[in-house]
């Protein structure tokens, strides 16, 4: 039987070399063109690069085990902190959405077949921690890393649309600026936008730690 620990930590490393690789692919690709150059090719592609970039983010999201974060550097590196920004957050918004009405109307089966045996188990967890009966946990967790896991375990309870709304759209506005202006400021050589995302992760890391505490304690 698989160690849901070891599994996790597959993850996160899977996770961190996809964001290494494609960081590296990114900044091999300004250093050769120049970032001028670069979104000038991908204005020319018209409408590919951000619909290319809408559905990883949004196929990494309704399939949790897909990394999803470095499709946030992506857009901001090649699109820019505005249009890379809109990319992410209405992919964000649309795939939580329907991960949130797949749980909701279809049930755990289903959603055992979109993410597989092997993470179903953190969705029942989540579910068990009765994160609908508080709003700013719920608001927390959907900012943390595995936001894609809460909006499959919110459907699963009896939380209203109504109320599973806010808590997502107060997280995609706070959560996906940092780690877009990342990736727009690593390669315009922006100060402010390199400040304001490494501010923004920090704030980002320490709501996580705050959540992970009290879910923890909710558990015992």
């Amino acid at each position: 039987m698989s160690n849901p620990r070891f599994i996790s930590q597959i993850k996160g490393i899977l996770r961190f070399l996809a964001i290494a690789t494609l960081t590296t692919l990114v900044i091999i690709l300004v250093n050769h063109y120049g970032i001028a150059q670069l979104r000038a090719q991908v204005e020319e592609l018209g409408v590919w690069i951000p619909l290319g970039i809408f559905v990883l983010r949004f196929t990494s999201v309704v399939i949790p085990a897909l990394p999803g974060t470095a499709y946030s550097l992506l857009a901001g590196s090649l699109l820019g902190f505005a249009q890379g920004l809109l990319i992410i957050c209405v992919a964000d918004l649309l795939s939580c959405s329907l991960s949130f009405f797949l749980s909701r109307h279809y049930g755990r089966g289903l959603v055992t077949r979109l993410i597989g045996e092997r993470w179903i188990d953190r969705i029942d967890q989540l579910s068990q921690r009765h994160l609908e009966r508080n709003f700013f946990l719920m608001t927390g967790c959907l900012m943390t890393g595995f936001f894609d896991f809460v909006c499959y375990s919110v459907g699963l309870t009896q939380t209203p649309w109504i109320k599973f709304a806010p808590a997502l759209l107060l997280s995609i506005v706070i959560s996906n600026p940092p780690i877009v202006a990342l990736g727009a400021g690593l390669f315009e050589g922006g100060k402010l936008l390199l400040g304001f995302s490494l501010l923004g992760m920090f704030g980002l890391a320490i709501i996580t730690g705050i959540v992970r505490s009290r879910m923890e304690k909710s558990g015992n």
